[in-house]
């Protein structure tokens, strides 16, 4: 009998029907090997012991694939949490970051995954100051885990007179979300206030006070949610968001730390590094980690960015130098 774990897998709903084939396995190899035979009885226990040994190894086997597949599904993000920023150029990059975030939305809504608002805040333009959404679905994280950073805007906006080109710029951040967590919160470090939640222009979309506002004491993270209806499925939904806050915080610290060491093309994940430009005088988007550049900037903002992910994640530098 192999020397396993069995309560492992005992506990394990995929796997405890195979614990109590093993333990059963394991029975019958001891009754085998109690028995004193001789003579040609003493051949036939041997091939039973050694075929029960065979079994026993591969159900082991068998389990252990179980739980190393179930490890690698807990570990890998179920989603992730995008966050849109205005940053320098006031209106401007207000306005950018609604496009930044319809881009985002058409590109996931075309490879079926959700793309949910969780919480806004908008200027008197309709601009936005800051934005976040979820976004659910299978390869969503691995698809839009580069896109942390700040993302800078080049063109002539449309209350520009005299034609001159501004420069703005938005930050982006993406947290994952994973089915196992790894950040242990004391409910003592949380202050918790609701709130109703508010429409555009400040107005009230309903009378309850169903918005939840978290603030982590010890980090000073302060996370809002009102996309449900309900407090306790807002509270909910904010505390996903408060733990990949903090996971995404843990990460980015251990990235900088090991960043003199790590050879990826793709920078240290820091929202605050300028990862890319937007030239709309020039029809080019530039991604200044891997020195490349694209065209046809009307189609890119219109969700068609799936040849910068695949650019990106080979990490393949171009032959194009970075812009200024």
């Amino acid at each position: 009998m192999e020397n396993i774990d069995i309560e492992k897998f005992k506990t394990n709903p995929k796997t405890v029907y195979l614990a109590d084939y093993y333990l059963g396995l394991a029975k019958r190899l001891e009754e085998a090997r109690s028995l004193v035979v001789d003579g040609e009885m003493a051949e036939l226990a041997q091939a039973e012991i050694s075929d029960l040994e065979k079994q026993l190894s591969e159900v082991a086997s068998q389990m252990e694939e179980i739980l190393a597949k179930d490890k690698i599904e807990a570990e890998t993000p179920k989603g992730l949490i995008m966050e849109i920023r205005a940053g320098a150029g006031g209106d401007e990059a207000s306005l950018f970051a609604v496009e930044m975030a319809e881009m985002y939305r058409i590109y996931a809504v075309n490879h079926g995954w959700t793309f949910d608002l969780i919480d806004e805040s908008k200027n008197e333009i309709g601009g936005y100051k800051d934005v976040s959404f979820e976004v659910v679905g299978k390869g969503a994280y691995e698809d839009f885990r580069y896109e942390t950073g700040v993302h800078r805007v080049q063109r002539v906006p449309a209350t520009e007179k005299q034609g001159r080109i501004h420069t703005s710029t938005i930050s982006v951040a993406i947290m994952p979300i994973r089915t196992f967590e790894s950040i242990t919160i004391n409910p003592s470090d949380l202050e918790i206030t609701f709130t109703r939640a508010g429409g555009a222009g400040g107005q009230n979309v309903n009378k309850v006070e169903s918005a939840v506002r978290i603030l982590h004491k010890p980090s000073g993270i302060v996370v809002r949610c009102q996309q449900e209806r309900t407090q306790l499925r807002n509270k909910d939904k904010a505390m996903s968001i408060l733990i990949a806050k903090l996971e995404a915080e843990k990460e980015e610290a251990e990235m900088r730390a090991m960043s003199t060491e790590r050879k990826s093309q793709i920078g240290t994940g820091d929202r605050s590094e300028k990862i890319r430009t937007y030239n709309f005088p020039q029809d080019r988007v530039t991604d200044h980690r891997i020195k490349k550049s694209w065209h046809s900037l009307d189609r890119i903002m219109a969700g068609e960015i799936g040849q910068i992910i695949v650019d990106l994640k080979s990490g393949q530098v171009g032959e194009e130098g970075e812009e200024d």
